[in-house]
């Protein structure tokens, strides 16, 4: 697909971007190859008919996500400076000691 040097100034128009006169044969050819790519990757077969790509042989067969809980060295208990009842016992802000007035 070959696209003209006014569709490139159009396109350049509708981004506000200032093209001299200079870099225009360029960007028509970039922008041609770039069109022919995306032709190309129409071309691809997609859908249910495409295999989904696995890097690696083929052979490789994927484990199972599974979550498994990971045992930790030392315990919340062991951890906190002060714990009661499975919860931290943290200070008392200041803020909330007199009913939230500051």
């Amino acid at each position: 697909m070959s696209i003209s040097r006014e569709e490139v100034l159009h396109i350049a128009r509708l981004a506000e971007l200032d093209v001299v006169e200079e870099a225009l044969p360029t960007l028509v050819e970039q922008m041609s190859r770039i069109l022919d790519y995306v032709a190309q990757l129409n071309r691809l077969p997609t859908g249910e008919t495409a295999r989904p790509y696995v890097a690696g042989p083929d052979a490789i067969a994927l484990r199972a996500d599974e979550v498994k809980p990971w045992p930790l060295a030392f315990g919340p208990k062991q951890l906190a400076p002060a714990f009661r009842d499975g919860f931290f016992v943290v200070p008392r802000l200041e803020a909330f000691d007199d009913g939230g007035a500051a």
